[in-house]
């Protein structure tokens, strides 16, 4: 009998209505569970979480929000080969794909606990340095940060269903604001079971955490003026969030993380027999096939010097090839397929529509009859192509492009991304990219041969910010103690400095 994904709402485990929807391993497509939010009453859903959650976690200290993030994590530690075999089977993911998402999270809300001790027993956020007003030292001003007391809605994607919900509810629950998580269904049964753990154990206050399993339906029309909305998903989508009519009107804080058309640039000073030229190579490749390429982080475009082509080229090619790829279940699988049906026949659209204007480099000549799969596919774009800069694949996909000279200017033209990376020992070179890639992205990865264990581009890291202007979303998450200013209200205290002082127990 199929499982059924219940959400948990006002308290209580409830099941949606009819038929809903099924969810199935991308590599089998055998079918998992079913899943519906039809009849869950999400106002009072909001409500609950406003009136219940909001007060218990604002009457608690920052320190002791970080301790109940530091149960979390450890909760999903001792149930983690449990979370990481969800992520295999609803995730399609290999065991190693799966850890990225299942560690990631866990190391996110570590990380956040660590913020929260080193906040300690204060509930209120010193903002800057105090300044004084007037002549008098004693007329004094002060920012600081204090919790809206709304909900924090977070929507989302399929690729990092663990990953995702930390990421977000780490640094909202800090914050001191009750969390509704509302997961992509189509690989929601990692994120449910986690919060089946959290609720199970009893981790956080009544309220506090709340869960919508299935199609989300009015759910955003319901949010207000003090609520919070955390997005990550197509800039589609992002669009029609931030035009709905309650939050244009309540003027809603709305966060997005959308598509990023993400660049590697390789320096024109760079040898191909040479440690920086394998690190390139290496964090390419690693980029197009970890999570079967479904990372919002992800490779797209490659930038060669056009002297270096061939030899990028051939070398790419060498490494894709011995990627094998088929079933997660088996241990010699390296990349498994992507998430469903509908991702699978929009990579090979755009797939086709980036050869229209390029010549094929490699493609993974045979690929399981069964499931969801796509091979890894490099392509060389013709100069001028333009559909390399408009349109993501959201899957095993790059594109080499060759430059003359400032490859920055080809950079810029996606519009907006989460991360460049740069590789290249010429630091006139780094300098040159770096200020001019810098106000289209959230963040530049240096990439050098040096670093021991370097996590790649394609990793978040929890202490720096995630985000990207532009098409990436225009949005900023993260960023250590930094990610608590979306969910707060910064205030201006503005009189007497010994009482200010005291109010903030001795800062300001």
């Amino acid at each position: 009998m199929l499982k059924q994904l219940r959400s948990h709402v006002c308290g209580q485990w409830r099941a949606g209505t009819g038929a809903g929807q099924t969810l199935f391993n991308p590599a089998t497509e055998e079918a998992l569970a079913t899943v519906s939010s039809a009849g869950i009453d999400v106002a009072a859903a909001l409500d609950y979480a406003r009136r219940r959650g909001g007060p218990a976690l604002r009457a608690m200290t920052f320190a002791e929000r970080g301790a109940l993030l530091q149960a979390i994590a450890e909760a999903m530690q001792e149930s983690r080969t449990e979370l990481l075999e969800l992520g295999m089977a609803n995730g399609g993911n290999t065991r190693s794909d799966a850890k990225f998402d299942v560690d990631g999270a866990i190391g996110t809300l570590h990380a956040y606990a660590e913020v929260a001790a080193g906040l300690g027993a204060r509930r209120m956020l010193v903002d800057g340095d105090g300044i004084q007003l007037g002549r008098s030292p004693r007329f004094h001003g002060q920012h600081v940060l204090v919790p809206r007391r709304g909900v924090a809605v977070h929507v989302n994607a399929f690729n990092f269903p663990a990953w995702n919900f930390a990421e977000k509810a780490a640094v909202a629950l800090l914050a001191g604001m009750p969390v509704v998580s509302k997961p992509a269904t189509s690989s929601a049964m990692l994120a449910h079971r986690v919060v089946e753990l959290v609720v199970e154990q009893k981790l956080l206050p009544d309220g506090a955490l709340s869960f919508l399993a299935g199609s989300p339906g009015e759910f955003l029309a319901q949010v207000g003026a003090q609520d919070v909305v955390a997005f990550t998903g197509s800039g589609e989508t992002a669009a029609r969030i931030r035009s709905l009519p309650n939050v244009v009107r309540h003027s809603v804080r709305v966060n997005v993380e959308a598509d990023s058309l993400n660049a590697a640039v390789l320096g024109s000073d760079v040898q191909p027999v040479s440690g920086m030229f394998e690190t390139f190579l290496r964090d390419v490749e690693r980029d197009m096939t970890q999570k079967a390429g479904q990372k919002c982080t992800a490779i797209r475009r490659v930038l060669v010097p056009r002297s270096s082509m061939d030899e990028v080229k051939a070398a790419l090619a060498e490494l894709l090839a011995a990627v094998p790829v088929g079933d997660p279940a088996l241990a010699s699988t390296r990349m498994g397929p992507v998430a469903t049906a509908a991702q699978r026949d929009e990579v090979r659209a755009g797939v086709g529509a980036l050869l229209g204007e390029g010549a094929k480099v490699f493609e993974q000549p045979s690929l399981p009859a069964k499931g969801y799969f796509v091979g890894p596919t490099l392509i060389e774009a013709r100069d001028g192509a333009g559909a390399v800069h408009e349109r993501e694949v959201f899957g095993p996909v790059a594109v080499l492009i060759a430059y003359d000279e400032a490859p920055q200017e080809i950079v810029s033209r996606g519009n907006g991304g989460l991360v460049c990376s740069i590789y290249s020992d010429d630091l006139s070179f780094i300098e040159g990219v770096v200020a001019d890639v810098a106000p289209h992205h959230g963040r530049i990865f240096l990439g050098h041969p040096k670093i021991e264990l370097s996590p790649g581009p394609g990793t978040v890291l929890p202490q720096l910010v995630h985000g990207g202007p532009g098409r990436a979303g225009g949005g900023e998450e993260l960023g250590g103690a930094r990610g608590l200013t979306f969910y707060s209200q910064r205030v201006a205290l503005e009189g007497s400095r010994p009482v200010i002082q005291k109010l903030l127990g001795g800062e300001g």
